[in-house]
């Protein structure tokens, strides 16, 4: 475990709560959903930004990974995933998308809305959630169990105990602290670049369209590049329309080799990320049609990472298993989405390697995978699970890893009730709890629907 500079026993304590998830993105507030849903309490999430969410309102404005890619699409997450988007649809904040490279169909929706959306259903739940107050220290048992974690506010340093933990923290922040092994991307394979998104207004779609539209878009990125005329670090990217008229977002910055777990190398990418998308705003202006009046509207509220540190736990889910369609025993959660990593050239080149499920069918992602290998207080959830660079790169989409706070929670809360540990929590128990609650954890025979305002269809 980190040795911490801070006095632990000296450090008052806040509260002392069944379960605790640190991380306030998709994966942990579905972990907190479902632990209250399942009757733990009290249930605390801690988030260290003014909002909830993560990258589902930080960067995106698309679920990927509910619906299978191919002419046939299942939609294989639900429970309290459904839930989120339900709410959003509500609001008529969402409508569904063909991805640009046959991910699948996304569900595209108002990130703001989504701030929300996700306060809304945590205080309904009876989830205490902390905002602007960031782990900073871990506190343990004598037996080296974690018992507790410290967080630093603008009142000060704070200790919570807890008898259950949930690291949804995306970098694995939790388990860094408790000792846990773990795997730095880039240690063997190189780490997935960042990326700033950006959102532009006043953009003409019809006129877009009309010119030629994505592939108009791929040759005028390439022959800038090739000509040198615009700064731009690739040949290929992507827009879409957004959730709001006359507006599209963007999946365009590359930024590479770092380790955006060093707070030195990150501020270097933030800086570099935001220089590239206004290089694009130029582009875009000069270059593409519609969009001669558009400007940036907004910028990522910090650069997308897409992985860091990934915990090795009872199971490494890995390529194997994503490519030959893998079946497990102990199965919460299924994922259909390619593998998708996006890598760094020198020449700007296409530097996106794509690995399709085949047959446009669904793997089983284990239970293991979400228990760090040897650890009984604990789960994570979210993109530090156990899994290889490329397995991660398939099962990291914002539908998948709700469903793993799904799981988790679930799990936390049934290993509380049966007084047992992590590695002991009875599968066939918790994969019934996750049925009963609409998780998808058998592929469904019935072809989904993906119509631009079919959500609701797939609700009947």
């Amino acid at each position: 475990m980190t040795t911490s500079p801070l006095i632990i026993e000296k450090i008052p304590v806040l509260a002392t709560v069944d379960v605790l998830v640190v991380g306030g993105g998709s994966a942990g507030c579905c972990a907190a959903l479902a632990a209250a849903g399942e009757g733990a309490g009290p249930v605390w999430l801690v988030e260290r930004y003014g909002f909830l969410g993560g990258t589902s309102t930080q960067m995106l404005d698309t679920f990927y990974g509910f619906f299978t890619p191919g002419t046939e699409p299942r939609k294989v997450v639900g429970g309290v995933p459904d839930r989120v988007v339900n709410a959003l649809d509500a609001a008529g904040a969402v409508f569904l998308r063909p991805n640009t490279y046959g991910a699948g169909t996304g569900v595209n929706y108002n990130p703001e809305r989504l701030k929300l959306v996700w306060d809304e259903l945590l205080l309904a739940a009876g989830v205490q959630v902390l905002l602007h107050a960031t782990l900073v220290g871990a506190d343990y048992d004598p037996s080296g169990r974690i018992s507790g974690v410290v967080i630093s506010t603008k009142r000060g340093f704070f200790r919570i105990a807890a008898r259950r933990f949930i690291d949804a923290s995306g970098d694995a922040d939790l388990c860094h602290l408790a000792g846990v092994a773990y795997e730095k991307a880039g240690e063997d394979e190189p780490a997935q670049t960042l990326t700033t998104t950006f959102r532009m207004s006043n953009v003409d779609l019809l006129s877009y369209e009309a010119a030629g539209g994505k592939k108009l878009l791929m040759q005028r990125m390439a022959d800038a590049v090739d000509r040198g005329t615009h700064a731009l670090p690739r040949k290929s990217g992507s827009l879409h329309e957004m959730n709001a008229r006359g507006c599209i977002s963007t999946v365009a910055v590359r930024v590479g080799d770092l380790d955006a777990t060093d707070f030195e190398q990150l501020t270097a990418a933030e800086q570099e990320g935001r220089r590239q998308a206004f290089a694009y705003e130029l582009f875009f202006r000069d270059c593409v049609p519609g969009f001669t009046e558009a400007s940036i509207i907004g910028l990522s509220h910090q650069i997308g990472v897409r992985e860091t540190r990934r915990v090795f736990g009872e199971y490494r889910l890995t390529k194997a298993d994503c490519l030959s369609v893998a079946r497990f025993d102990d199965r919460v959660l299924l994922c259909g989405a390619p593998i998708e990593d996006h890598r760094a050239t020198k020449d700007g080149g296409e530097e996106t390697v794509w690995g399709y499920v085949p047959g446009g069918q669904a793997y089983d992602v284990p239970y293991r995978t979400l228990v760090p290998r040897g650890r009984d207080e604990l789960w994570v959830a979210g993109r530090c699970f156990s899994a290889t660079h490329d397995a991660h790169a398939s099962c990291r989409s914002m539908a998948q890893t709700m469903a793993m706070g799904q799981a988790a929670g679930t799990a936390a809360a049934l290993s509380l009730a049966a007084d047992c540990d992590a590695r002991a929590v009875p599968v066939p128990a918790l994969q019934s709890r996750l049925r009963s609650r609409g998780a998808v954890l058998e592929t469904p025979a019935t072809v989904a629907a993906t119509g631009r305002n079919d959500w609701r269809a797939n609700h009947p």
